[in-house]
């Protein structure tokens, strides 16, 4: 089986090729490797990677269809996990066109070039910012989404393109609107690693609305048992999936956890945004039942994990 998977050098597509030992499945990981974070996490991440026998990297930029189409061309692939995306709900707000480049124009090009090359199984990240504001909590997939930003409207534009391509075309793909996904090797920008950061380096970290956000984190190592799961599931029509621990608990929780385990950084208290939510929860049934993921990682449990991870590379990023 041949999987190529975009985004190889994040968070999630890492941790997924890490975790891929099947000597029966080549790899093939695209990435632009953009300064948009610290180019030297995506590198020592990439570095890990290469030890591989079975992956092969490529370094390119999905919003480029010319050389994303001679690729698809070369590699016969079997399954595509599209992970690639321009990151981050308050960078939208500075520079929303890479949103439109790499989220929008960039997930056509995937979409489209596996439609064309007939691509047995397309798996893409979505993000549980589609959702907005809600009232009523668990959200589940068939709630009205209402997105608030530039980044959560270039994830509902991946996921109606989807749809049209399946009524259009009959191109099945699998949707996943992740939730607040935390853990080792993780993106320096996210809460819990950009706070240690903040204590390793003296600055003051930003905290808005004094933590009051509630968030339903998922630790790495769940999302990675479902998209390994979603490679060999016989799963047809186009789906759209919560990965999320359905336990939302508020920041400033989060972050006294964080005080006693790794240290107090220096906070400035600023309002909150506007482009922000306040609560995000979940509801993870179906994906529970399809993937028989029977419980998902305690907090405490992943929050220690990525400590002693912090410990011991955090100064390396």
């Amino acid at each position: 089986m041949n999987i190529l998977i975009t985004g190889c050098a994040g968070f999630i597509g890492f941790h997924l090729i890490k975790n891929i030992d099947s000597k029966k499945i080549n790899i093939f990981g695209v990435d632009n490797l953009n300064n948009y974070y610290s180019p030297r996490l995506k590198n020592l991440r990439l570095s890990i990677l290469k030890k591989k026998n079975n992956f092969k990297f490529y370094k390119l930029d999905i919003s480029d269809y010319n050389k994303l189409d001679k690729l698809f061309l070369k590699l016969k692939i079997d399954v595509v996990i599209n992970l690639a995306a321009q990151a981050g709900v308050r960078y939208s707000l500075i520079n929303p066109k890479d949103y439109i480049e790499t989220n929008m124009l960039g997930f056509f090009n995937v979409l489209d070039l596996s439609k064309k090359y007939k691509i047995k199984k397309l798996i893409y990240a979505s993000s549980s910012s589609v959702y907005g504001d809600k009232k009523h909590y668990p959200v589940r997939e068939d709630e009205i989404i209402n997105p608030k930003n530039i980044y959560s409207l270039s994830k509902k534009n991946n996921e109606e393109l989807a749809e049209i391509y399946y009524e259009q075309y009959g191109f099945s793909s699998i949707g996943l609107r992740f939730f607040t996904v935390y853990g080792e090797w993780g993106r320096p920008d996210m809460l819990m690693i950009k706070y240690m950061l903040s204590k390793l380096t003296k600055k003051k970290f930003i905290l808005n609305n004094k933590g009051n956000h509630y968030r339903d984190f998922t630790y790495i190592d769940d999302v990675t048992f479902v998209l390994k799961n979603l490679i060999f599931k016989k799963i047809k029509g186009n789906k759209i999936l919560n990965v999320c621990s359905n336990k939302p608990i508020k920041v400033s929780k989060i972050l006294n956890i964080l005080n006693k385990l790794y240290g107090k950084p220096k906070i400035q208290y600023k309002n909150k945004l506007k482009i922000e939510v306040l609560k995000t929860h979940g509801s993870n049934s179906k994906i529970k039942k399809i993937t028989n993921l029977k419980k998902f990682t305690d907090l405490d449990k992943g929050i220690f994990n990525l400590v002693n991870w912090a410990k011991k590379y955090l100064h390396k990023i």
